[in-house]
């Protein structure tokens, strides 16, 4: 397994020597014989086959949906090396809260000059029907998913925040499930922290942000439908809190309260999770031509006889235009320096940056400000010639809709390709929960880039993903 010296290794120091963190399971790696591994590997495919873990892949010709690659090999993160990043995670996260609520009241921070007034009122995701609206505690991104990687310089960077639909929590529950179930010695042998009572924080969460004080809230999880590639996890989470998994139509919306159709009759509903994006939750004030919202859930909403979660209008503070901001929100509404750091990022609506960027495509990472999933960006270093001048007319036709960054060295983690084991690129996603307080589990959804050299982790891409631990 050759290291590119100028990758970290979570694993192995810069002399090939086993991290402490890792000793346990280096130890246990050398003593298993091969061909138990391998057994293992393959009835974890199948278990996954079974339990139905799939991932919808765009753009592939085999078809829609295919296993999300799970590997064995976990990301082992020291728990002092945690406690540190759920620090920075707390503090970002509320500073995004403050920054949600500021922007859809006073704009105190537009006043201020420190964002401008067009970057936020001239966002798609910024939505007028939510000016002047107070939600409960003011949170406004219950559920957040922050992205981090780590460079070559040893230190953790922010990469992204994730702040309206968040997915991926499932598939974090299950490999570590897997992961008990096949390698029960290995948690025997060391402390890793459990990750398991996830369901439990999510729904205390809801509980607690709903309208009306209510001992026994209604809760239920809002999806697309079963076409939508992250329905497991819809299916999964319902099932995991014990509250109803409902569609558009199971809903309805009478005298500004939100009811759900039973067999018993209309039963009043506290809190919805809904796991549909903004545009298409209520065909009256939205897009008219959804079939997957609830007509005059934004009236309820407003009026405050329901909670969402998340908040409509929270894709304004994850916008990629926006994340330069997030140290400023810090500063501004917290009055604290930033825990965890931002990637330096060029704004390609600012002419400089745009010069910049344009002079320097083949060195730099560029992003559709308003992209997810890992689609329309441009990996300059190793992108064709030909791929770097058709996204330079891109850049050239909106230089608004774009921002770019250095390439990161993300770290690597040894990964099982076929029978071997060779460096592959990750990235970690915790999942922050906030209501009355700001919970999460310990580590994340680990992402690993499978293609050797590849940077990106995206589970839509091709990425596979890793059991997290945060060992003490």
């Amino acid at each position: 397994m050759p290291e590119t010296p100028s990758l970290f290794n979570e694993m192995f120091d810069a002399n090939r020597g086993v991290r402490a963190h890792y000793a346990a399971f280096a130890e246990w790696l050398a003593e298993t014989p091969p061909a138990r591994i391998a057994q293992n590997r393959q009835a974890a495919d199948l278990l996954f086959h079974r339990v139905g873990i799939t991932f919808a892949v765009y753009g592939e010709d085999s078809g829609t949906e295919r296993l999300i690659p799970f590997d064995i090999v976990p990301h082992v993160i020291p728990g002092a090396q945690w406690d540190r990043l759920a620090a920075g995670l707390r503090q970002r996260v509320h500073a995004l809260n403050r920054f949600l609520h500021d922007i859809y009241h006073g704009q105190e921070i537009v006043q201020e000059g420190i964002i401008p007034g067009e970057a936020v009122n001239r966002n798609a995701q910024f939505r007028r029907e939510m000016i002047g609206v107070d939600v409960p505690g003011g949170v406004y991104a219950h559920v957040a998913g922050v992205d981090i990687v780590r460079h070559n310089d040893g230190e953790y960077y922010v990469l992204e925040d994730n702040l309206r639909t968040p997915s991926g929590v499932s598939y974090m529950l299950e490999n570590r499930k897997m992961m008990m179930r096949l390698f029960p010695e290995l948690f025997a042998a060391q402390r890793i922290r459990p990750v398991d009572h996830y369901p439990d924080l999510l729904l205390e969460t809801l509980r607690e942000v709903a309208q009306h004080s209510s001992e026994n809230p209604t809760i239920v999880l809002l999806t697309p439908g079963h076409y939508n590639s992250a329905y497991f996890e819809h299916a999964f989470l319902a099932q995991q809190m014990g509250i109803e998994l409902v569609e558009g139509q199971d809903l309805f919306v009478l005298n500004n309260t939100v009811f759900m159709r039973t067999t018993q009759g209309p039963q009043k509903v506290d809190v919805i999770y809904r796991r549909i994006d903004d545009d298409f939750l209520d065909p009256l004030a939205f897009r008219p031509d959804s079939m997957l919202g609830v007509p005059g859930l934004l009236a309820a909403y407003r009026a405050g006889r329901v909670t969402l979660a998340n908040a409509i209008g929270t894709g304004v503070a994850d916008d990629k235009s926006m994340y330069p901001f997030v140290p400023d929100m810090i500063r501004f509404y917290l009055g604290e320096e930033p825990l965890l750091r931002n990637v330096p990022t060029y704004v390609l609506a600012k002419e400089d940056d745009c010069a910049y960027v344009l002079a320097h495509l083949s060195e730099l990472v560029v992003k559709e400000a308003q992209g997810s999933g890992g689609y329309g960006m441009l990996v300059g270093p190793t992108a064709t010639r030909d791929e770097r001048e058709r996204y330079r007319q891109r850049i050239l036709d909106a230089p608004e809709r774009f921002i770019a960054q250095p390439t990161l060295s993300l770290s690597c983690v040894p990964t099982f390709v076929g029978q071997d084991l060779g460096d592959r690129h990750i990235d970690l996603r915790p999942y922050v929960l906030s209501g009355t307080n700001v919970n999460f589990v310990p580590g994340g959804l680990t992402r690993v880039a499978l293609r050797e050299g590849s940077l990106v982790v995206n589970s839509s891409q091709g990425g596979g993903v890793k059991d997290t631990w945060v060992v003490d």
